[in-house]
């Protein structure tokens, strides 16, 4: 069994110590912070926000957001690829008898 890496992120200039189980979950990691803290610099930069929680807080608002939205969508193109389905079964049912 592979050990796991130690690694260290920084978000809103701090450090956090972790442990991922690959070089892929580091990967992944690495690109969520930088996402991070580039959406915290837009929000300092756009709009007049003194506490880092406030920008912390608005981060996981946007990116929890995006998940849920994509989630949603998900449910919807499926919705409306099992009714699509359904009609052309229909059809070829109808045309089969």
């Amino acid at each position: 069994m592979m050990d796991n890496l130690k690694i260290n992120i920084v978000i809103a200039g701090r450090n956090y110590p972790l442990s991922v189980r690959n070089t892929k979950e580091e990967e992944g990691m690495r690109k969520a912070a930088l996402a991070i803290n580039n959406l915290i610099s837009k929000y300092e930069q756009n709009y007049a926000v003194s506490d880092k929680q406030d920008v912390l807080a608005m981060c996981a608002l946007q990116f929890a957001s995006k998940l849920e939205i994509a989630s949603l969508q998900k449910e919807t193109d499926s919705t409306e690829t099992i009714n699509k389905l359904k009609e052309l079964t229909n059809m070829v049912d109808s045309h089969l008898k």
